[in-house]
């Protein structure tokens, strides 16, 4: 075979086919040229698409051997893309000798740019899905009440009476013998706790909206007033009226 006579047949041909694309760097001692390839959606100076440079050079007894390829100017590429690129060009160069094969080469390049293109906008999308579904977590969490159960209801009630002074103005209440007005006897009556609380036994969560406690202090809840009033029938709701 006249490799000489093979490989510049194979030139004029690639000249062809890649027209004002094909770079002749070298002529001497065997052709070195250039094909430079790109992805679909290739878009120069973003991060869309995928584009590199190959420079092949001939060798003395190709393509009866492999001739030499290297991969330059990639653009977009990630790690380990260059090496496997050139791994799937190296089999693609072992199932062809005996037959020129450089446009064989650029097609499989091409294809090869075009699938892991693909590859790269599957795990973008994956990504940027990913990354809402996280941030519509956080915004719901932001709005969600504060899950209890029996015990936490209880500590955080507790909490709050000491906080709020309750404690100290109950403790108080009862050295002095005071009585307790409505809203304090329902705060004390442990019974009355229960009401609440035993929506709680199945294992439901609630959730407490603190602020609704915040002001009670400024309620006036105390309806003892008719029972103190010496004048009041408890037996059928009226006043004792004196004759004039």
């Amino acid at each position: 075979m006249d490799y000489t006579d093979e490989q510049a047949n194979e030139i004029e041909a690639l000249e062809s086919i890649y027209c004002g694309e094909l770079e002749v760097l070298e002529t001497a001692p065997y052709h070195k040229f250039a094909i430079p390839i790109k992805s679909e959606e290739y878009e120069s100076d973003t991060d869309n698409g995928l584009a590199c440079r190959l420079e092949f050079t001939y060798t003395a007894k190709y393509p009866d051997e492999p001739l030499i390829v290297t991969i330059e100017e990639e653009e977009n590429f990630e790690d380990g893309d260059v090496e496997k690129l050139m791994e799937h060009l190296d089999q693609q160069m072992n199932e062809n000798l005996g037959t020129v094969m450089v446009f064989t080469l650029v097609s499989a390049a091409q294809e090869w740019l075009n699938v892991q293109w693909d590859n790269v906008k599957l795990n973008r999308e994956e990504s940027a899905a990913r990354k809402l579904k996280e941030e519509e977590e956080a915004e719901r969490k932001r709005f969600e009440g504060t899950k209890v159960t029996v015990e936490t209801f209880i500590t955080w009630r507790d909490k709050f009476n000491e906080e709020t002074g309750y404690n100290k103005r109950k403790e108080l209440a009862e050295k002095e013998g005071k009585k307790l007005t409505g809203r304090e006897l329902f705060m004390t009556d442990k019974s009355l706790d229960q009401s609440d609380l035993k929506f709680l036994d199945d294992g439901d969560s609630v959730k407490v909206d603190e602020s609704l406690f915040q002001n009670l202090d400024d309620l006036d809840l105390d309806d003892d007033d008719e029972d103190d009033d010496p004048d009041f029938n408890p037996a059928n709701g009226s006043y004792f009226v004196p004759d004039p």
